[in-house]
């Protein structure tokens, strides 16, 4: 579980709360019709704006954000250093009977077993990458548009309410209660949008820019096995895609 997730919704919602509980009028703040505006307006639109499946799929992807754990990657090194020393030792065909609990990375090391050239080799896996970039931006895109739309329909409650209030003058006492309910649904469209979906698109693309990392490291790591060069080289090549502070001595 990604605790830093859970740490940002539970305390952007706790202090949103705490400030409300200590105004004193906790009530004041809930209004049914205010709620289905916003979050039945933002599903809408975003129905609108991309497929069904998309949509349907931003569960599992929203899931993400939550239930990820993070890979090691001095981890995918020490493994690519130790399939580069096998197969100078052995042969690229040896490879192929390696147990390699990544899928991505079995797939180039079984085509470089298989004989296949440097080309295409990295051709395949550059397309995965790309595709799964392409996956990626579009979960990121719903909940971005999510995030752009819970406050649009925030301020469509309020000129709503503002329109029904001015439509009540003739009754001074109803002008502030209608007014608190008229503001409430851009406060639910502020808060869904800033608390919520904006910041869970920015973890998505933060998780994308990570598996990106690792696949291209990947991707370096085949080639440099195929190509037969020494385990040590392999290693400082492909730590040299980390921060220094991430590599391991």
């Amino acid at each position: 579980m990604d605790i830093a997730t859970l740490i940002g919704l539970v305390g952007g919602f706790g202090l949103i709360v705490t400030t409300i509980l200590l105004g004193g009028n906790p009530g004041g703040f809930v209004d049914i019709p205010s709620v289905v505006v916003v979050i039945g307006g933002t599903f809408a639109a975003t129905f609108v704006m991309f497929p069904l499946k998309a949509i349907i799929g931003t569960v599992k992807v929203a899931m993400k954000t939550l239930f990820f754990k993070s890979r090691d990657p001095n981890e995918i090194i020490r493994n690519i250093t130790a399939l580069a020393e096998k197969a100078r030792k052995e042969s690229l065909v040896a490879l192929e009977k390696v147990p390699i609990e990544d899928d991505y990375l079995k797939k180039g090391i079984l085509l470089v077993a298989d004989g296949s050239s440097e080309a295409l080799v990295r051709s395949v896996m550059e397309i995965e990458l790309d595709f799964m970039k392409q996956r990626h931006r579009q979960g990121q895109g719903v909940f971005k548009g999510m995030g752009m739309m819970a406050p649009a329909f925030g301020m469509i409650g309020t000129l709503i309410g503002l329109v029904n209030m001015l439509q009540n003058l003739d009754d001074p006492s109803s002008i502030g209660p209608a007014m608190a309910v008229a503001l409430l649904t851009t406060f639910y469209g502020a808060v869904l949008a800033n608390v919520v979906f904006i910041p869970i698109a920015k973890k998505l693309e933060e998780r994308s820019e990570e598996d990106s990392l690792f696949m291209q490291i990947m991707i370096e790591g085949v080639a440099s096995v195929q190509k037969g060069e020494h385990p040590s080289v392999v290693k400082d090549k492909l730590q040299a895609f980390l921060a220094p502070a991430l590599r391991e001595g």
